[in-house]
């Protein structure tokens, strides 16, 4: 078995991991009782460091997973199908997000309530993606060191500059497009520095690219992602207030004093580090499975969650009110549901999608022959008795 489809197996594998441990964070976070929230414990403080751990993942991969089939082929540029598939994959995550905050029931009174408008981490994604596409499409052709240069640059400059576009809550721009850059209006994610996450993906699928056939790959893989974990969680802060000694530039102070994006892009790291060096015990079917439907497990568990189109979820009926006893156990029991549901959508998917086209169809058919046999002669009626009624209404007000 060649390196080409270890490298996808321990990706999926690391996308699995990573939607499990949303699924719990996400249940956790909603349902657990705020009185049990003691940064004290042990086992919470555990916890809400590897939550933290998640997002960061989720977006490195999604970057890297992506950008890896970008470049896979021989064509380059606009002739590259995968940008037309990326496109139309970014806006459908958009759209994905938007429609998961839709509420029907506001919709009826006429209303979208302001949560619509918020900006998730599928936003975020799908807006990376389309990010991604713009820079190969800028770079791909001319120098080789260009694109992943380029997306280099993007993390380390979104990174470094966080503490000081983080501050604007562009008051000046419409709420629809301010919430993607601030958490002002409280918005979940932002497409900068979250961006960055993906890009660093990205660009460590070029470096594997590159190299797919170097016989050491992975042991130098390994060895380099664990190297790079470990010096951006130990010793990044003090970087940069080395830095802010030597050029006095007050940027780098702030870094140091909210050190968080390097310190968790050290953490992806490692995470790639130990999923590389087990990547041989990590071929498991369904692992693998649940690695590549993890946007139909991101949409079942927000409507099971969040109560996406309705607003009856589990997080209305349960919000902070449960203890560890009954949230562990219900959490593995979320988990379990949502992965299967999702696992038997993507089985069935093609099948669902047949049916949902035959009756659109059959709709259409049965419209087209009542409109032609009775609706017709019923439309032309009604349309000359409104016809008179003006008419009549129209000689009242003359006379």
């Amino acid at each position: 078995m060649g390196n080409n489809n270890l490298r996808l197996y321990f990706i999926d594998a690391i996308r699995a991991w990573a939607i499990l441990m949303m699924l719990q964070g996400h249940f956790v976070d909603g349902l657990l009782d705020n009185a049990f929230r003691d940064s004290s414990n042990t086992v919470f403080s555990v916890w809400k460091y590897f939550r933290g751990v998640t997002a960061p993942v989720f977006f490195t991969v999604s970057g890297f997973i992506f950008t890896y089939l970008l470049i896979k082929g021989d064509k380059i540029g606009f002739n590259n199908p995968r940008v037309k598939k990326g496109v139309k994959r970014g806006l459908q995550l958009l759209a994905i997000g938007y429609l998961l905050r839709l509420n029907f029931f506001g919709l009826l009174k006429g209303q979208i309530y302001g949560s619509f408008y918020l900006v998730d981490v599928l936003h975020c994604i799908g807006l990376s993606i389309l990010g991604i596409i713009c820079i190969y499409l800028l770079t791909i052709s001319r120098n080789k060191y260009l694109f992943p240069g380029v997306l280099l640059a993007t993390t380390l400059v979104l990174f470094v500059l966080e503490p000081n576009y983080k501050q604007y809550a562009h008051v000046y721009m419409p709420e629809l497009l301010a919430n993607y850059l601030t958490k002002a209006n409280g918005s979940v994610f932002t497409i900068i520095p979250w961006f960055g996450y993906a890009t660093i993906g990205a660009f460590m699928s070029v470096l594997f690219h590159r190299f797919k056939n170097f016989k050491y790959l992975y042991p130098a893989a390994i060895i380099s992602f664990t190297i790079v974990g470990i010096g951006l969680l130990f010793f990044s802060s003090g970087f940069f207030l080395a830095l802010y000694d030597w050029t006095g530039m007050l940027l780098f102070s702030k870094v140091y004093f909210n050190n968080y994006l390097f310190i968790r892009l050290g953490d992806v790291s490692l995470v790639f580090a130990v999923f590389m060096l087990f990547r041989k015990f990590m071929e498991n079917i369904t692992v693998l499975k649940i690695g590549q439907s993890t946007l139909s497990v991101y949409v079942i568990h927000y409507i099971i969650l969040y109560g996406s189109f309705t607003g009856i979820g589990l997080y209305y009926f349960l919000n902070h009110s449960l203890s560890p006893t009954f949230v562990i156990p219900g959490a593995l029991v979320f988990i379990l549901a949502t992965t299967l549901l999702a696992l038997q959508y993507e089985r069935n998917k093609a099948y669902l999608k047949l049916q949902v086209s035959t009756a659109v169809k059959t709709v259409q058919l049965k419209g087209e022959s009542w409109l032609n046999d009775e609706g017709l002669p019923l439309l032309k009626a009604f349309v000359l008795k409104t016809k008179l009624i003006l008419i009549r209404l129209f000689r009242m007000v003359k006379n």
